[in-house]
């Protein structure tokens, strides 16, 4: 116990948006909070000094959701220091000990705090948290991922993947296929994300997702230092295009797009690789694709993508999702029964698509 009683933060206190700097995800950093900024989001940055005596930046991000009810949202948080015991169940005490501390500094609005923990297990799903959290209606990041280890040789990573994994890259390269990163193009609004972005609408019919608009994909690579747009051409054709952000240890596949026409090129595995190789070159130990169904289930209707993505051979990773504290239980459950209708809605439009 610390000296107020409190177990696992020592104190909490509001800092500028730069200290996010420091933050081990991108999630967590000064840069995504000022990109979300750009798109309704208040960012608040915090110093939180833990019971053990680490200390740790908190990027928390907040906006209005419906008339008189506001949330506030820690995406892939809070981290803890590198000495935190890795138990989950003592990691959703100190979780639960930071959202009530925090309530003090956020506007009375706020219904609630969700939270995206990210301590992950492998093999079974992530357990659930204990009250006094509640299971969000619907996860703002991904929980489930695949993570490939850059810390081999080329080689060895290649020799990991599924055979038909390292056909498919030899393939796509034996046909002609040709891959260009055009980060630069897209950070001057070039003609590098028109093309990632026609290539995108594409795909959202094609495969029944929804998108944001071209202004939040050009404010992302200006905000986004390290963020790389990869684009795979035949015959001087783009055939599909990957967004990547490379910063320090990590690299994050966040965005693919292909075309309808000659997908028998392979243009997409050619574009995974030609980005783990860059990632491998500028430090990366780990190539994280960001997204995929919690199981190999053939009637999920994002089936296709857990195949391709757990095809490049990494491990894989379950996060126990987002979870909400409420702070004011009344309107809470009127935002979360919406949110809960919404997102019904949303799967089976997509089961039908």
């Amino acid at each position: 116990m610390t000296g107020d009683g409190t177990r696992f933060i020592k104190s909490i206190t509001i800092s500028d948006l730069a200290t996010c700097e420091q933050a081990g995800s991108f999630l967590q950093s000064a840069m995504w909070g000022r990109f979300k900024s750009r798109f309704g989001w208040a960012a608040s940055a915090f110093i939180v000094e833990w019971a053990d005596g680490g200390v740790r930046p908190l990027l928390v991000l907040s906006r209005r959701v419906a008339p008189g009810i506001s949330m506030a949202y820690i995406p892939w948080g809070p981290e803890f220091p590198a000495a935190f015991p890795s138990d989950p169940l003592l990691r959703s005490d100190a979780a639960a000990e930071l959202v009530r501390t925090l309530r003090a500094f956020l506007p009375r609005a706020v219904a609630f705090i969700r939270i995206d923990p990210p301590w992950f297990v492998s093999g079974d799903n992530a357990p659930p948290l204990p009250m006094p959290f509640k299971r969000a209606a619907a996860d703002i990041q991904p929980p489930d991922t695949v993570l490939v280890d850059l810390s081999p040789p080329a080689h060895d990573i290649l020799s990991a993947m599924k055979p038909k994994w390292r056909y498919n890259i030899g393939l796509a390269e034996k046909r002609g296929v040709t891959v260009s990163c055009n980060d630069a193009v897209a950070k001057s609004g070039g003609q590098g994300i028109n093309t990632f972005y026609q290539l995108l609408t594409e795909t959202a019919e094609r495969d029944g997702i929804a998108v944001h608009s071209a202004e939040y994909y050009r404010a992302l690579f200006e905000e986004c230092p390290g963020l790389r747009l990869y684009i795979a051409e035949h015959e001087g054709v783009a055939l599909a295009a990957i967004v990547a952000l490379f910063r320090g240890r990590q690299a994050v596949y966040l965005y693919g797009a292909s075309a309808n026409a000659k997908r028998n090129l392979m243009a997409p595995y050619a574009l995974q690789w030609k980005a783990m190789q860059d990632a491998q070159a500028c430090g990366c130990t780990v190539y994280d694709l960001f997204g995929i169904p919690p199981n190999e289930d053939p009637n999920h209707p994002m089936a296709g993508l857990y195949r391709f993505k757990t095809g490049f051979g990494g491990q894989i990773i379950h996060r126990p999702g987002s979870w909400d504290y409420p702070c004011s239980p009344a309107l809470y459950a009127l935002f979360s029964g919406a949110e809960y209708l919404r997102k019904k809605v949303r799967d089976r439009w997509k089961r039908q698509g």
